[in-house]
């Protein structure tokens, strides 16, 4: 056995920061009221954080990249068959990353379109119709359920390989080593300091637009006409 890096630190604080905003903005919702305006933070990171692990994803290092981890049907049937070997997501957690991913995305960018028809309006909602808000919003609150099915799901797997497999999946994400067999000992490479503030400038940008922040205030109403007595 030797000891490699598995995982990058832009991946392991990904992966931290994402179960943190998680969490805030589960919270935030259930409190409801002024914490609403917390509940739109914390969407907008876990926004942020899906954008970076994307981009991150065709530019970081090599277990990172989605080139690395996704894989066809014939290698997801050699897994379940017990014919693959490798290190990092298997075929199956590669599909459970990128439904993670597409849900989340999907539940911060309708987010940024719903109301609560009370007080709450995300940053973009007035750049679509009502009709079209009223549907994003169903679609997010909607949404909201099948993300803690595919957590639990995630969660369960992770602790099937960690407890039941031996394969301990959680160490490896907060130290980024992992003990492997000589004929797999390979260190992750690439994803250097270049690649990484290129992702950050990206995201930053992206999230940028994303909180409205770049569109035009609406133009001020046109005075009343004064009444002269004329």
């Amino acid at each position: 056995m030797k000891t490699i890096q598995l995982w990058d630190l832009p991946v392991r604080i990904f992966h931290w920061l994402l179960v943190l905003a998680v969490a805030g903005a589960i919270i935030t919702i259930k409190l409801g009221g002024t914490w609403m305006v917390w509940h739109e933070r914390f969407g907008l990171l876990v926004l942020g954080l899906v954008i970076f692990r994307v981009i991150w994803g065709f530019i970081g290092s090599s277990t990172a990249r989605f080139l690395y981890f996704v894989r066809g049907p014939v290698t997801i049937f050699a897994y379940l068959r017990g014919r693959w070997q490798g290190v990092g997501h298997n075929p199956l957690g590669a599909l459970s990353v990128l439904a993670l991913l597409g849900l989340f995305g999907f539940q911060a960018v309708s987010g940024l379109f719903a109301t609560d028809e009370i007080a709450f309006y995300g940053p973009l909602y007035a750049q679509l119709s009502s009709e079209w808000s009223s549907t994003l919003s169903g679609w997010h609150r909607q949404t909201e359920w099948y993300l803690y099915g595919l957590v639990a799901l995630h969660l369960a797997a992770v602790l099937f390989y960690t407890l039941l497999k031996r394969n301990n999946l959680i160490t490896p994400m907060v130290t980024g080593k992992k003990q492997v067999e000589m004929e797999m000992a390979q260190d992750t490479q690439g994803g250097g300091v270049v690649a990484l503030v290129a992702a950050l400038l990206l995201t930053g940008l992206l999230l940028l637009g994303a909180s409205g922040q770049l569109i035009p205030p609406p133009p001020a109403p046109a005075p009343a006409p004064q009444d002269l007595g004329w």
